[in-house]
């Protein structure tokens, strides 16, 4: 008979070789790099001690046929401390002889101690189970958003990988989107293209800074939230840590934006790489200074030589985003749960900070290289 229990250190290779047939879509072995990472970032991580594991689902011979990944993050609601768990990776295999196997699952992680429950990379059979559960879809913080710099560029960071011939056209599309961009006005709204001329507010100073800088403006950017994380300094650093070790989306780039008084406005976190299009691992900003916090994001990417961004969304950030020329595409769903309906409240009502380091973007599982 199937049955259901936490994670042991001896499933790791399993479980890294689940991952890769499921996840990965890759009929080779899990190589040992996947299953060390898995074995620390489930097992060795800060938060693993907590009483919130991740669990395996066992078929009828014993064997490891499914598996959600779990990791922990203190949490504070109106100066209330409570545990958050964040789903990661439920994956199931053989669905055939065991339909049901999924299900078991995510409700076995759904009926754990924790006071709340969520993810922000649910695909559309994942989120039909979490609904079933009575587990609710946040729309607001359920889009990926994507700013184009550089149009010919940008196309051509979309067919990276998939077409030989677009490395070989990147020089020739650089000096057809430099004329084109000069023709863009700066602060005017284009589609296409952000203009070679700055475009954000040009009173603000924005400076690169370390991930311990970084980590040290969380709490005064995300204190206008009801619903937040709550995290050490120590979790934090581990966390920005693990999210600088993805080579094959850039440099990690971290940045603070001060007015001309020094008064703390924003700050935001992206992957940067050449004439490739950024990933956007977070934007912070004070209440009212969205907008210029997303300028001064957009004109940094550029001029670094980014063809364009994109990230998860805030639903802090979505009305200053809808009027700069953003385009948003469903790629997965927020979901969230809980027993708590004042909490449940708070989140659909967009009083909460998700998505991004408070999340599962950060971790090399989204991202990172195991070859």
């Amino acid at each position: 008979m199937s049955r259901i229990r936490p994670i042991e250190a001896a499933d790791i290779p399993a479980i890294a070789a689940l991952f890769q047939r499921v996840l990965r879509k890759k009929s080779s072995p899990a190589p040992d790099t996947l299953a060390d990472y898995m074995r620390r970032f489930y097992l060795e991580a800060p938060g693993c001690d907590e009483g919130i594991a991740s669990l395996v689902h066992l078929d009828d011979a014993g064997r490891i046929s499914g598996f959600v990944g779990v990791h922990a993050m203190p949490m504070t609601f109106n100066g209330r401390k409570l545990r958050a768990a964040i789903c990661g990776s439920l994956m199931v295999e053989d669905r055939d002889n065991d339909p049901m196997a999924g299900a078991r699952l995510l409700k076995s992680f759904l009926d754990g101690p924790q006071d709340l429950s969520f993810s922000e990379t649910a695909n559309d059979v994942a989120t039909q189970l979490w609904t079933r559960l009575r587990g609710v879809v946040l729309p607001q913080y359920s889009l990926d958003w994507v700013r184009v710099i550089r149009p010919l560029g940008f196309t051509l960071g979309v067919a990276t990988g998939r077409v030989g011939i677009a490395q070989m056209l990147s020089p020739l599309a650089n000096v057809i989107d430099g004329l084109w961009r000069r023709r863009v006005r700066p602060g005017a709204g284009s589609w296409a293209a952000v203009s070679a001329g700055r475009s954000g507010q040009k009173a603000l100073r924005v400076v690169e800074i370390g991930s311990a800088e970084f980590a040290g403006l969380f709490e005064p950017l995300t204190d206008q939230f009801a619903l937040r994380p709550d995290w050490e300094q120590s979790r934090l650093d581990w966390i920005l840590a693990d999210a600088m070790l993805k080579p094959d989306l850039g440099d990690l780039v971290f940045a603070s934006i001060t007015s001309p008084s020094g008064a703390l406005v924003g700050a935001f976190a992206y992957y940067a790489k050449p004439g490739r299009i950024g990933r956007v691992l977070q934007v912070l900003a004070r209440p009212g200074q969205a907008g210029h916090a997303i300028d001064c994001l957009v004109d940094h990417a550029a001029a670094r030589g980014l063809c364009g961004l994109r990230g998860r969304t805030q639903a802090a950030l979505m009305e200053a985003m809808l009027r700069r020329r953003i385009v948003f595409v469903p790629v997965a769903s927020t979901v969230v749960h809980s027993r708590d309906t004042e909490l449940l409240r708070a989140m659909t009502a967009s009083q909460a900070f998700l998505n991004g380091v408070a999340g599962e973007q950060w971790s090399r599982l989204i991202g990172g290289r195991f070859d």
